[in-house]
């Protein structure tokens, strides 16, 4: 916060409003126009919100431009490296790293609050057969208010310490019960011997019929997809969550809203596309540089999925983190048929993002969703099954954020403004008239 301040003047009445101008940690200085409309009766035009800041956090920060992320002060690099998804969580939550007694005491919390309510069950049996995946993790999601109201009590900080809890523990549970329901196959409930990420491959691919044991290198790449994953600032999942809960929404309800918003093919779908995007070149039987060829044209409609990112000018510092563990899965793993085609296309796509000048002078390199997406596909995980995990992951920071919000003495629930454009002061005409 510094004294600064620009001051706006109005043309027309010649009245001078000065605008405080408020200093983050880091990034862009920020005009407070909260008055605005009370001094001028003005409101201001950003659609999108591209250039609002919606609200003050001290969670997430990045830099697009110098391909920075940082949870509470710690590069993305360090904690992918060092630290664990569970601790990313407690850290997010708690604003510090915790000791090794609290870590062990978190995990054990979580481990102990994996199973669902039995009568879940029959509410996921009121999907479809073929139910999406996302359309059955709203629906679960959003029920688990009428499961756990016990401690629902927003204002109270024990409560909602409790319902964060609850919703990391129970969300890998819902994703893998969900593409079970889809697929046909019977529930796999949660072992408390397994990890985290063990524990959701266990649910997702074990069967009652032979032993399974969770991959370690697919359990280490999958905890680092959900590290990665884990928040991005005021992005359109997370700031529905804080919008939603603005209201004083259980914090369910909330995460449901935030759910419904990944599941948007702009949003959590990037990894999806890259797949398909895969498939077409492979089935199109045509070379890989036509495709390519056609990416440099501008009159082209076709795009590479998963290179260069919308806020990210520079590499996506998590893409950095993801390819070492791509590449070291793809060696070590046998693939065959159609699967293995997509990959060597998939790495054919990286050779020519990394070197080709085209593409390397406009920033477009590989992104997270470019080998997340690879990573799903190796892992025999199916594609309507990315943004099941996508949300699963980012339900820390969903969670974190509305709780941050709820914190604050005095948060007003959300109310965005218009610039109408519509008709005026019709005259109703009776309809036998018309």
């Amino acid at each position: 916060m510094t004294n600064e301040t620009v001051t706006i003047i109005d043309d027309a009445t010649g009245k001078k409003v000065q605008m405080p101008l408020l200093t983050p940690t880091s990034g862009p200085k920020t005009i407070d126009i909260s008055a605005l409309y009370k001094e001028l009766g003005y409101f201001t035009y950003d659609p999108g919100f591209m250039s609002t800041a919606s609200c003050s956090s001290g969670i997430t920060f990045l830099d697009g431009n110098k391909g920075v992320l940082q949870y509470r002060g710690y590069p993305i690099e360090q904690l992918a490296e060092q630290s664990s998804y569970l601790e990313v969580c407690y850290l997010l939550i708690h604003n510090k790293l915790p000791s090794k007694v609290e870590l062990d005491e978190f995990e054990d919390i979580i481990t102990n609050h994996t199973m669902l309510h039995e009568a879940l069950k029959r509410f996921f049996s009121g999907f479809r057969r073929d139910a999406h995946p996302m359309a059955i993790m709203v629906g679960v999601v959003g029920a688990l208010a009428a499961f756990y109201h016990d401690h629902m009590d927003i204002r109270e900080p024990e409560h909602r310490i409790i319902t964060i809890q609850r919703l990391i523990a129970k969300m890998p549970t819902i994703a893998a019960w969900s593409y079970r329901y889809a697929t046909g196959k019977p529930f796999i409930y949660p072992d408390n011997s397994l990890g985290y990420t063990e524990n959701f491959l266990y649910m997702m691919f074990a069967m009652p019929s032979e032993e399974y044991k969770p991959s370690p290198l697919l359990a280490k790449a999958l905890d680092l997809i959900l590290i990665l994953h884990a928040d991005h600032e005021q992005n359109a999942s997370t700031s529905t969550v804080r919008l939603a809960g603005s209201s004083d929404a259980n914090p369910f309800a909330a995460v449901a809203a935030g759910v419904a918003a990944l599941w948007g093919p702009a949003h959590g779908g990037a990894n999806e596309a890259v797949i398909r995007m895969l498939m077409e070149i492979n089935n199109s039987g045509e070379p890989l540089q036509n495709f390519v060829d056609r990416a440099k044209d501008k009159n082209d409609s076709f795009r590479l999925m998963g290179f260069g990112h919308r806020v990210y000018k520079n590499y996506d510092p998590r893409a950095k983190l993801i390819r070492e563990i791509c590449h070291q899965l793809l060696n070590d793993m046998e693939s065959t048929g159609e699967q293995k085609k997509l990959l060597e296309t998939a790495m054919a796509l990286e050779k020519v993002a990394l070197e080709d000048q085209y593409f390397v002078d406009r920033n477009l390199y590989p992104n997270v969703d470019f080998y997340s997406g690879i990573i799903f596909l190796a892992m025999d995980i199916p594609m309507n099954m990315f943004t099941v995990i996508f949300a699963m992951a980012r339900t820390i920071g969903w969670i974190s954020q509305w709780n941050e919000m709820v914190s604050e003495p005095g948060y007003k629930i959300g109310r965005p403004r218009q610039l109408y454009t519509g008709a005026i002061d019709l005259e109703y005409v009776p309809v036998d008239k018309r």
